[in-house]
């Protein structure tokens, strides 16, 4: 079985909840990993805004994450796991919050045979240059907001 992300708040290609974006209370969303492979050392979750105007822009980021974790609550972190610094220049979770349009938002799971040596606030790019190489296997749920402006 190979790696799977899944959430009990939406379902992959639909709509995020409100709740979990800058219109609604803005906490992260439940997640589910399931099939981690033996060999994985830690897991990394990217979460990215796919459609922004600047390019790819980061909404959370996060590594570290013992690979036995099969549930990340709602608005909360794995014991353990480190957080790094999204766009919006925060430590932790931005949720979507588009100017204009549907967009897209990809979460992202890493199982990586190591584990990062990076402090808190990293960026999106200093842990993906400390993955290169390491990656066993990934997995992605695709999700989308549009704002009612």
């Amino acid at each position: 079985m190979a790696i799977n992300l899944l959430s009990p708040a939406f379902e992959n290609n639909a709509s995020i909840p409100e709740k979990h974006t800058c219109d609604g209370i803005n906490v992260s969303p439940p997640l589910l990993i399931e099939g981690v492979p033996g060999l994985a050392q830690s897991l990394v979750l990217l979460v990215e805004d796919q459609d922004a105007d600047q390019g790819i822009w980061s909404h959370w980021i996060v590594w570290n994450i013992d690979p036995k974790t099969t549930e990340i609550p709602e608005n909360s972190l794995p014991l353990g796991a480190t957080v790094g610094m999204n766009d919006f220049k925060d430590i932790g979770w931005g949720g979507p919050c588009p100017p204009t349009g549907n967009h897209q938002y990809q979460f992202k799971i890493f199982a990586l045979d190591t584990v990062l040596h990076l402090e808190s606030g990293s960026t999106k790019e200093q842990v993906e240059d400390a993955m290169l190489g390491h990656t066993i296997e990934h997995a992605e749920l695709n999700g989308y907001y549009s704002r009612i402006v």
